[in-house]
């Protein structure tokens, strides 16, 4: 089945993932800076993105510009793939297209060491992408295995565009922020964004 099929408990049974909530799981991380560009773009683009209501609409115009940034702060240590598909494991059900993926390579011609998954919330319900998420975290793990590429922990994301929450999967373990993170914490939801380029 593609990703969007999956829920939370298909994930814990299928793939016997420990799930853990912690509270403000990245409340510590440090915001960065970001470009004038962005925040001229939000500022122009987000009340039309919310006026027209739509998932293309926030997608383009509010999240594609946030990860547009995280390439331009790390040009040499990012890829962003939009839109590709992702098949990993069919007997797995991890097939699909990805709403976004981003790796720690500059490589943007094929998919290399995807370290980040984010997921565009489907009628704006977070909680409903966080089983799709947590399945594109475990096939970007496994494909990283597969390339004998050394990558201990996958950062995950469902946004709405104006709010996001992250998780991160560590061996069988996934822990899911229960925080949620807003447009006007630009610098916090990049700084969150920029731990899944650390190495490790």
């Amino acid at each position: 089945m593609p990703y969007s099929q999956f829920d939370i408990e298909s994930i814990r049974v299928n793939f016997n993932i420990t799930l853990v909530e912690k509270n403000s799981k990245f409340a510590d991380v440090p915001e960065i800076s970001y470009s004038d560009y962005l925040v001229e773009t939000l500022r122009f683009n987000t009340p039309i993105a919310l006026a027209i209501n739509s998932e293309k609409s926030r997608s383009e115009m509010i999240i594609a510009p946030i990860l547009l940034e995280l390439k331009r702060l790390y040009p040499e240590k990012v890829s962003l793939f939009s839109g590709k598909d992702f098949t990993v494991d069919i007997q797995k059900g991890l097939n699909g297209f990805c709403d976004f993926l981003i790796s720690r390579s500059p490589e943007q011609l094929i998919i290399t060491s995807p370290v980040i998954a984010v997921v565009e919330a489907k009628n704006e319900n977070i909680e409903a992408g966080l089983g799709q998420c947590m399945a594109e975290m475990i096939a970007s793990l496994i494909f990283n295995q597969q390339k004998g590429r050394q990558v201990s922990k996958i950062l995950g994301a469902v946004t709405t565009g104006s709010s996001w929450k992250f998780m991160q999967l560590q061996e069988t373990t996934i822990e899911v922020d229960l925080n949620e993170y807003f447009l006007n914490q630009v610098g916090k939801i990049l700084g969150i964004l920029s731990l899944g380029l650390e190495e490790g």
